[in-house]
């Protein structure tokens, strides 16, 4: 029989939000404990292409998130050193793309806030010199990288620094609910004893509805998968998105000396269990390699699929790929359970903010009256990445977006 331990708060979800809240919980001087049923980032936030979206790329179909990007972007760039890269993007206008297009992003990054300079021919070519021949115009944005492993790592070792019990390789096995709450968790592997918290949350992201399944909740989502390969690539300077509706195949992103081109948009019906075709390979290369041809001969170093976290609601509500990537809270207090709650939905870009959500519902379930600080305090280890290389390690943290660059000399 596993014996009982206590929690204020249970984080269930080892991903950039579930560490996200963990941190901002133990800052404000709540009792937390995480469990992830793997190593940290080891579903979509380290299976992503590590991007730190501007919000340039949402900018015409949803001004809200936009707007969420660029603040959270600023912030990022502040408190997270070496876990974020400064390299600048570009939305590239090939001869075959629609100005039109162009000109609505533009003004929609005006109206989002969003920084922008129009680049000539001429003055594209001399930032990417091997950009297509074909190419028209480009758009500057301050997009930049994401070195997922780190960021969800330093997150993970500043909630342990404060108090939190961050626990990896610990699935839940059942949930105990009754008279409207959650009576315990049950969980196995380096943890292997019930839990008994104050308040439940739950950052499975493409797992929510599994997990909220286990306390009779009903979480829809729609997770899509995506393939990302990183090939060899020396000095590609910005981020290079395609000046045009989102589709596959319309983002380069560089990490060093490679680039991680990316990506398809195919719904799953299981994040565990899916398919993974070559067609979505081929046509990534593809449709990369006409705004970069070099990397159509480029050496692949490796190549994964990710999931995304999307909430079944939003996307019937807007009806397809790449118009929204907003997050959503939902307390479950509305469907009978009053201490537990799922955040869903959201980009890796707008983890600290999603972060900073749940945690507010929570205090306020709890009577915590403490201000958010993540905006402010510094991730540890920021200026260090060997530092920030150890905390990957410890947390078992490495995921494949940043393989080519976490923990190399």
């Amino acid at each position: 029989m596993k014996r009982m331990r206590t929690t204020t708060v249970l984080v269930i979800g080892g991903g950039a939000t579930g560490v996200g809240i963990a941190r901002d919980l133990a800052l404000r001087g709540v009792d937390v404990t995480l469990v992830e049923r793997d190593g940290l980032a080891s579903g979509t936030s380290g299976r992503s292409h590590g991007l730190l979206h501007s919000g340039a790329r949402y900018a015409e179909s949803d001004r809200i998130g936009a707007e969420e990007c660029i603040e959270e972007n600023r912030v990022l760039k502040d408190i997270a050193g070496e876990c974020i890269r400064d390299t600048g993007g570009l939305f590239v206008q090939l001869s075959e793309d629609d100005p039109e297009y162009f000109e609505r992003k533009r003004d929609a990054c005006a109206t989002a806030g969003i920084p922008t300079t129009t680049l000539d021919e001429a003055a594209v070519r001399e930032r990417v010199p091997e950009i297509a021949s074909d190419v028209e115009r480009a758009m500057e944005v301050p997009d930049a990288v994401i070195y997922p492993s780190r960021l969800v790592a330093a997150n993970a070792a500043d909630a342990r620094d404060h108090g939190a019990a961050v626990h990896t390789h610990a699935p839940v096995e059942d949930i105990a609910v009754d008279d409207g709450r959650v009576q315990s968790v049950t969980v196995g592997g380096n943890v292997d004893d019930r839990i008994e918290p104050e308040y439940v949350v739950n950052a499975t992201g493409a797992w929510a509805e599994e997990l909220a399944a286990m306390a009779d909740l009903d979480v829809a989502m729609r997770p899509t998968r995506g393939v990302m390969l990183s090939v060899e690539y020396d000095g590609l300077g910005p981020v290079l998105n395609r000046a045009r509706d989102p589709d596959d195949g319309d983002i380069i992103v560089p990490h060093e000396g490679e680039v991680v081109l990316g990506t398809t948009s195919v719904e799953v019906d299981d994040p565990d269990a899916y398919s993974r075709e070559d067609w979505e390979i081929k046509r990534t290369v593809e449709e990369c390699a006409a705004m970069l041809p070099s990397v159509a001969d480029a050496q692949t170093v490796r190549t994964w699929w990710g999931v995304r976290p999307l909430y079944a609601p939003d996307e019937d509500e807007r009806g397809g790929r790449g118009i929204s990537r907003g997050f959503f809270r939902l307390d479950h207090a509305d469907d009978g359970i009053e201490n537990a709650v799922s955040v869903v939905g959201g980009k890796l870009t707008t983890y600290r903010q999603m972060a900073e959500s749940t945690a507010d519902l929570v205090c306020e379930r709890l009577g915590v009256d403490k201000e958010c600080v993540t905006a402010d305090q510094p991730l540890p280890g920021i200026d260090d990445p060997e530092r920030l290389d150890s905390f990957v390690a410890t947390f078992d943290a490495q995921g494949e977006t940043d393989a080519g660059v976490v923990g190399q000399d």
